[in-house]
């Protein structure tokens, strides 16, 4: 079944921010859905802190059911479904995106130095 939604990027964010002992953010997200992209926007206006990403499914097979309804990856390229336009998004707004899991960590510090 789909999940149940408890919060959302954007709520997370704010929290983040506020918190005065979180000195930088890492965001997850997947195929599917809009709200990585509304977030990278929230980080663009709102965040002083540091944010790096990784957005899960770059290699999956389009059309193919990830796991849940949100989680699809769309046929045609260059829309707002692939796991390759919510990195292009990410870095458009000033996330750095990692392109393996492995790879968060480095784009961490590099973002902190």
């Amino acid at each position: 079944g789909d999940p149940l939604i408890g919060t959302n990027f954007i709520d997370c964010l704010k929290e983040f921010e506020a918190d005065s002992e979180t000195t930088a953010v890492v965001m997850i997200g997947e195929i599917g859905g809009t709200d990585e992209q509304e977030a990278a926007v929230y980080v663009k206006e709102n965040m002083s802190k540091p944010v790096v990403g990784f957005i899960a499914g770059l290699t999956a097979p389009p059309g193919r059911r990830m796991g849940h309804a949100g989680a699809i990856i769309s046929e045609s390229s260059g829309t707002a479904e692939t796991a390759k336009e919510k990195i292009k998004v990410f870095n458009e707004n000033g996330i750095l995106s990692a392109e393996r899991t492995a790879d968060i960590v480095g784009l961490l510090q590099s973002r902190l130095a």
